[in-house]
């Protein structure tokens, strides 16, 4: 098993493409702290791992309370271990035309998106420190972190973008520390976040659910949605040895949706 013996924490890992990378990772062996906004989501992610004969804990996480981070990180210690790998995955969105985007809107996708991830990574990063540990970041961006041309998206695209750019700059100055961080940019993933999309891209476009996502397909080389699955395969890669010598990347996982 690749990740055997690590400890890896998942943020916003109730649901979708963070219960995936959850289980993938408890799969391949890591002990796993599920942490999410809801915690009785987080209990169940964590209560299917130690089904399947994985440890876990479950802990209620809010990504924009910084003060909230250290001691969540002692507290994942003491029950499972030192930490190795911090998957900065919680993420939100909403759709609107850019005249119409509230402040309400922007500050939101921005607090959870981009905030979230400096104050996870910041406090997980410190724990390292402390400790003299090396250890592995992963962010989950968005294929529209690096390619603005989403309608709707205006403020999400922003977001995603600054979290490219966070793990860019992380991974340049904590490299000397034994830290790496990289991120990983889904395109059209089927997770319940998407099923919202569609009805507020429908709404917006003034046609069906169907072809919305019809659009998403045809959009995709590859011909199909993104499955969580298909993210996890490669969350796994970035947390094990075969990742030795990455850093610093924003790895296009989309089916073609979006090339460089």
């Amino acid at each position: 098993m690749r990740l055997e013996g690590r400890v890896i924490g998942v943020t916003g890992a109730g649901v979708g493409i963070g219960r995936a990378c959850a289980l993938a990772y408890g799969r391949e062996g890591a002990s796993v702290a599920v942490t999410d906004l809801d915690g009785a989501a987080a209990e169940r992610v964590a209560g299917e791992l130690r089904s399947a004969g994985c440890s876990a804990g479950a802990w209620v996480l809010d990504v924009t309370n910084g003060a909230s981070v250290g001691p969540l990180l002692l507290e994942i210690e003491r029950r499972l271990g030192p930490l190795d790998v911090w998957h900065n995955n919680a993420g939100v969105s909403s759709m609107n035309r850019f005249v119409d985007l509230t402040d309400e809107e922007w500050d939101r996708n921005m607090a959870v998106n981009a905030k979230g991830t400096f104050l996870c990574s910041r406090g997980f990063v410190r724990y390292l420190i402390e400790r003299g540990r090396p250890g592995r970041i992963i962010n989950t961006a968005s294929m529209a972190g690096k390619h603005g041309a989403a309608p709707f998206l205006a403020h999400y695209v922003a977001s995603k973008f600054a979290v490219v750019g966070l793990t860019q700059a992380m991974a340049f100055e904590l490299a000397p520390l034994g830290i790496q961080v990289n991120s990983i940019l889904p395109g059209y993933v089927v997770t319940a976040m998407q099923d919202r999309e569609v009805a507020w891209e429908a709404r917006l476009r003034g046609i069906s659910e169907d072809a919305v996502r019809k659009l998403y397909v045809a959009d995709t080389p590859l011909g199909r949605l993104e499955t969580a699955d298909d993210v996890s395969a490669v969350a796994v890669f970035l947390a094990s040895d075969d990742a030795r010598f990455v850093t610093g990347e924003a790895i296009n996982v989309n089916g073609g949706a979006f090339m460089e």
